[in-house]
């Protein structure tokens, strides 16, 4: 008689309950994969962007002329008697130096003056014997042209002695520094005490008249600036005060330290408008035609190039789209090519999408018409 076979029943639970546990995890993962397929996104509705863009520099008020005074002789600095931010008129005293070696200087000219005088009296005189001499047969014509020669030497030299006697006059004049225009002082560059040398700038005078704003524009901008071209001009201390300006000077170099480009433009007269006050330029250049502009998380990258991802509204579907970047704008970046106004661009989540995948759109852009080519 045969013995039947033993039944492994803990072996064949475990076996099953493995099994059931499989099929779980399974429905589990394509219930994951099944949520995963629909994401929901952000997206925006690309619109073109502005023909023009504002380009804005800071500069200071200053005056169209501003001289920087000095002396026109040299010396030390006794006496200054204005300071920075004093009105003065044509003809006032500035500053003064030390006159007294320039008194010196005129006294010997003046005692030069007299000897050249006296000599010329005294050649005169001999000039005056030898013709008489002459015409009486007692004195010989070479005498006579050599007393001829001394005489208008001695008036050359009288000339010249003259004329050094006047110099030395005017560098006692120039011992006092006197404003050669109505304006204001803006600057004091040398003081009481000081030994200068002629021209070295001791005070700097803005000339009452035109004032300008001087600013300072990079290369890649100073082509948008022309002569004549019309600009706005803001101020810092009066947010409610907008002039005109006009263009009146470009450098024609840049500055070798900044490399920027030296513009002035002349403001209209204003009362409010006051020397270095603080100002903004602001200019209107056009823009490239047809560009858009998207938001900086709508951007991507694959292979290095930059990429959007465009959404089919109709099958709620994305597709990837190389793009060409321009300027960036306060909204955004703008899209020189690749996109055109109307088009939907995701803006939110564009790390996680790939070609074809089926994203979850707001109700209203989902029952929007898709964009016409």
């Amino acid at each position: 008689m045969s013995r039947p076979l033993p039944v492994r029943l803990p072996a064949l639970v475990v076996a099953l309950a493995a099994v059931l546990t499989l099929a779980g995890c399974k429905k589990e993962e394509a219930a994951d994969k099944a949520a995963e397929a629909v994401r929901p996104v952000k997206t925006l509705l690309v619109t073109a962007g502005d023909e023009t863009r504002t380009i804005r520099y800071s500069g200071s008020v200053r005056a169209r002329v501003e001289t920087a005074l000095g002396f026109r002789v040299p010396g030390k600095i006794v006496e200054r008697r204005v300071d920075i931010g004093a009105r003065v008129e044509p003809g006032r005293v500035l500053a003064r130096l030390d006159p007294t070696d320039l008194e010196l200087a005129l006294k010997s000219a003046e005692a030069n003056v007299a000897a050249a005088r006296s000599r010329l009296k005294v050649a005169e005189d001999g000039r005056t014997r030898a013709r008489t001499l002459n015409t009486k047969g007692f004195v010989a014509d070479a005498n006579l042209d050599r007393a001829q020669l001394e005489a208008d030497q001695a008036v050359a030299a009288l000339d010249a002695a003259i004329s050094t006697r006047d110099q030395a006059a005017n560098q006692m004049a120039y011992a006092d520094l006197l404003a050669d225009a109505e304006g204001i002082v803006t600057d004091i560059r040398a003081d009481v005490g000081q030994v200068v040398a002629a021209g070295t700038p001791v005070a700097v005078l803005a000339r009452d008249g035109e004032k300008e704003v001087a600013i300072a524009a990079p290369e890649q901008d100073v082509v948008h600036f022309a002569k004549d071209q019309t600009v706005d001009v803001r101020f810092w201390a009066d947010a409610d005060l907008r002039l005109p300006g006009r263009v009146r000077e470009i450098a024609g170099s840049a500055d070798p330290a900044s490399r920027t480009y030296a513009i002035r433009i002349t403001l209209p007269a204003d009362p409010r408008v006051r020397l270095g006050m603080t100002a903004t330029v602001e200019a209107h250049v056009p823009v490239a035609a047809g560009s858009v502009v998207v938001p900086l998380s709508a951007l991507a990258e694959a292979a290095g190039r930059p990429r959007v991802w465009v959404v089919d509204t109709a099958t709620a579907t994305v597709e990837p789209r190389g793009v060409t970047l321009g300027r960036v704008t306060p909204e955004g970046v703008r899209i020189v090519d690749g996109l055109k106004p109307g088009e939907r661009v995701v803006t939110a989540g564009v790390q996680f999408l790939t070609p074809g995948k089926k994203v979850a759109l707001p109700a209203e852009t989902a029952a929007a018409p898709a964009p016409k080519p």
